[in-house]
């Protein structure tokens, strides 16, 4: 294959990658795949191709919606392949540049000229990857695992880079570099966020105990992940998803201006607080982020309080490879009335008494951690472990999705509806959680047989079939006819035991949502 010819196949030969390993079952093989594709890309082809294989653009957003990519999708697709990645990263670049007046028509050009270039596998490929709807099973961190097996770069290595760097994309590069310090280069710094340390979730305090040897126990809040950076008299606050609020939260920039320390990097939460010293709802707290404007008047209405539990670095020294044990009291020391309350080394009476006293004052549970874990930024691991209070409904299935990537050919979003005991269901919101493979192809069978229309990927069912839900809390939302919707709902079970007039009613659901 010339150089020309390979580089007009190049997003030809992503997105076929990315279709062979939605339909791949096993870690390993997804990671083969991806190697090999990787393997033949280089410096700027293969940093694009990392990006769009872990479902990221470059440029971040676009301006592009749902119905503008369902719109272009209708464009005849091209009949040869020619579009090389490079092709596409140019067009992204400009629709993320169009702006002002005359915008919207133009993104539309842009979109059908794309798609209009694209032979029916990219055409898939690009309508998923532009709705950040890449379900392939394969996203950033098998990318990072195919990056050292296709360049024989140490895998450890290169998921700390990922902690550190600011996109995947430069991770690919330096992992392909010849220089065996490429990797190195990436390291925690000042003022730039990296991805924060997340939990699994603990069925009982019993299992805490039995994963760890010495734990830390400690309150877990329903707030906002807030990472803070101080160096001198600036600070700077991050979401969880890395973006910059500094300018929304001034209660948090006020309590880290004043610690006895030059430079930190700190991880907590904050949280409005109601007068009672119960915590306000979640939306409450986040009514507060994104606000540049009246943010005085905001933050009379809704005074936030910040709650750190773990500090990353502190004066010049990282504290990430140091174990919990050492962090916490680094911790306590700079902010003793900041620091989330928790317990080290507890019995399991005490941890048991501690958990109880949370949920009876409104918290969402506690976290249980080893104290013996370094912080592994941007990971997802065993040494942190959370134990939340967990409501359940048994609620009715009035419709369902089909699925895709793994999901492709079985109806997956679940469409949830409460009982209304005037007559009829009044739908809460849609859940694609706590499915096994034998679930989906149950359910599918079971939906079908009861179907009585089809709006698009949308399959209406006669509401017969309940579900047992688990979720967090019950939350104001404008999208649904109650107003009410579940917060991080799940399947649990088919209640087969039950009929659909045996079903939660939405006053139950109501009741909730006054009770929190």
């Amino acid at each position: 294959m010339n150089e020309e010819a390979r580089h007009a196949g190049s997003l030809l030969r992503v997105a076929d990658t990315s279709r062979r390993v939605a339909e791949t079952s096993g870690r390993n093989a997804k990671i083969e795949l991806l190697a090999d594709c990787l393997r033949e890309l280089k410096n700027r082809e293969l940093a694009v191709a990392a990006s769009y294989l872990s479902g990221l653009l470059p440029q971040g957003k676009i301006g592009v919606g749902y119905r503008a990519v369902q719109a272009a999708s209708q464009v005849q697709p091209a009949e040869a392949a020619d579009l090389s990645l490079l092709d596409l990263d140019g067009y992204l670049d400009r629709l993320e540049s169009l702006a002002g007046k005359g915008s919207v028509a133009a993104r539309r050009a842009q979109l059908s000229e794309l798609f209009g270039r694209a032979v029916p596998s990219e055409q898939a490929f690009l309508a998923a990857l532009l709705v950040g709807n890449l379900r392939q099973g394969a996203l950033e961190s098998l990318v990072v695992d195919a990056l050292a097996k296709a360049f024989g770069a140490n895998r450890a290595r290169v998921r700390r880079a990922l902690m550190f760097a600011p996109s995947v994309a430069q991770v690919a590069v330096a992992a392909s570099s010849d220089d065996a310090t490429a990797l190195d280069a990436f390291d925690i710094q000042l003022l730039r966020p990296v991805s924060p340390m997340l939990a699994q979730t603990a069925e009982s305090l019993d299992e805490a105990h039995s994963a760890f040897d010495d734990m830390q126990v400690e309150l877990k809040l329903d707030g906002a992940r807030i990472q803070v950076h101080k160096q001198d008299d600036e600070v700077r606050v991050f979401t969880r998803q890395l973006n910059d609020v500094t300018a929304s939260v001034p209660e948090v920039v006020d309590v880290v201006r004043r610690a006895p320390a030059r430079s930190i990097i700190l991880d907590g939460e904050v949280i409005a607080m109601r007068a009672d010293g119960r915590p306000e709802r979640f939306q409450t707290t986040m009514k507060r982020f994104g606000r540049r404007i009246d943010v005085a008047q905001l933050q009379e209405q809704i005074p936030l309080t910040p709650y750190f539990f773990d500090c990353l670095y502190i004066d010049g020294q990282s504290l990430l490879d140091e174990p919990l044990s050492r962090r916490t009291p680094e911790l306590a020391q700079l902010f003793p009335h900041s620091t989330i309350a928790h317990l080290v080394r507890p019995s399991a009476d005490q941890a048991a008494e501690f958990l109880a006293d949370a949920l009876k004052r409104g918290h969402e549970g506690v976290m249980a951690k080893s104290l013996a874990a370094p912080y592994r930024a941007g990971s997802r691991g065993a040494e942190w472990l959370k134990l939340k209070h967990v409501h359940t409904l048994d609620l009715v299935v009035i419709a369902a999705e089909w699925g895709s990537g793994r999901r492709k050919g079985y109806l997956s979003n679940l469409h949830l509806a409460a009982r209304d005991p005037d007559g009829g269901f009044v739908m809460l919101g849609k859940t694609f959680k706590g499915m096994t493979d034998a679930i989906l192809v149950w359910q599918t069978e079971q939906l079908l047989a009861r179907q009585i229309e089809r709006d698009g990927h949308v399959v209406h069912v006669r509401p017969e079939l309940v579900v047992e839900i688990a979720f967090n809390d019950v939350q104001q939302s404008p999208h649904y006819p109650g107003g009410l919707a579940l917060r991080f709902a799940r399947l649990r079970r088919y209640r087969d035991d039950k009929a659909a007039s045996e079903a939660d009613t939405i006053s139950a659901v109501r009741t909730l949502f006054e009770a929190g």
